[in-house]
């Protein structure tokens, strides 16, 4: 992988990781558009989404820094556990079990599997005409109560965000799409939907991006290692540090932009697009410009 593959590849993950579009499916794609014959891989889409998330650090540092200082004062038994900000941490912690576990068990299956083009194709039609459908329903139901929003996150919420959550392990899916389309069908404001989307993925993409990292990044520092990743054109140290920097830029500009977008359009655009870029997919595929399994 060249720098500018990997700048071009940062983009992309910079620019769809906040969108519900699919930041795996586009860095699979465009990863074998620029390598025929080859992805970039699970473990490098992993590891430069650590970039994005850093820039969900920051932009929501200051609810994210009050959560879990106010969590570890309630252990300590100095403030009660019933306080919003307690809540939330717990309810977080929740939300990612189950896109943790399901992670570990079914790893070989997401690396491999389940990165076939076919069922990224598939997953970006169907789940951007579920987003559709639930912004729809959520328009109705907003003219007739007002939408709830963090400050009514109940446990069994919580719970059902986290399961929306692990189906992103499948590409395609959209982690922010599959839990903002959660969100919207339990009756959360858009911009209270996509909030806790951005909440809950934290500490689920900084655990996988780390994981990862930890299996990939040290064999990149032994001479055998670099030359072995060279052969098989996958990503060298500095292609993936190099990603991982343009995607936490581009990202960050992008959650400014998306969370005020929210505030006033419906998802119709996204839904648009998913479902022509499933169908675009499904003609490359068909022709023959991308193989369905390269890489994977």
């Amino acid at each position: 992988m060249s720098f500018l593959e990997a700048i071009i590849l940062g983009v992309i993950q910079g620019l769809t990781e906040f969108l519900p579009i699919s930041s795996s499916a586009h860095v699979r794609v465009f990863g074998e558009l620029l390598m025929p014959g080859q992805e970039p891989g699970a473990a490098f889409t992993a590891i430069i989404q650590l970039g994005t998330e850093t820039a969900v650090l920051i932009y929501f540092w200051k609810d994210i820094s009050r959560i879990i200082g106010r969590w570890f004062r309630a252990l300590a038994g100095k403030i009660p556990h019933s306080d919003p900000d307690v809540r939330m941490g717990w309810l977080v912690i929740i939300g990612s079990i189950p896109i943790g576990v399901l992670g570990l068990l079914f790893e070989d299956q997401i690396d491999h599997t389940l990165r076939n083009l076919y069922i990224t194709a598939i997953m970006l039609i169907v789940f951007g005409l579920l987003l559709g459908l639930a912004d729809r329903v959520a328009e109705r139901r907003a003219q007739e109560v007002d939408p709830k929003e963090l400050k009514d996150l109940s446990l069994r919420d919580g719970i059902l965000y986290g399961l929306a959550q692990a189906l992103a392990l499948i590409p395609g899916v959209s982690r922010s799409g599959g839990t903002i389309t959660a969100g919207l069908l339990m009756g959360y404001s858009r911009k209270a939907a996509a909030r806790y989307a951005f909440l809950l993925a934290v500490p689920a993409v900084f655990a996988s991006g780390l994981y990862k990292a930890a299996q990939e990044v040290p064999s990149l520092f032994t001479a055998g290692g670099r030359e072995a990743a060279a052969v098989a054109g996958e990503p060298s140290l500095l292609a993936i540090a190099v990603a991982t920097a343009v995607a936490f830029g581009v990202g960050y500009a992008v959650i400014v932009w998306f969370m005020r977008l929210i505030e006033n359009r419906s998802y119709l655009p996204f839904v648009i697009y998913r479902v022509v870029a499933g169908l675009v997919l499904l003609g490359l595929l068909g022709i023959g410009v991308l193989d369905p399994l390269a890489g994977a």
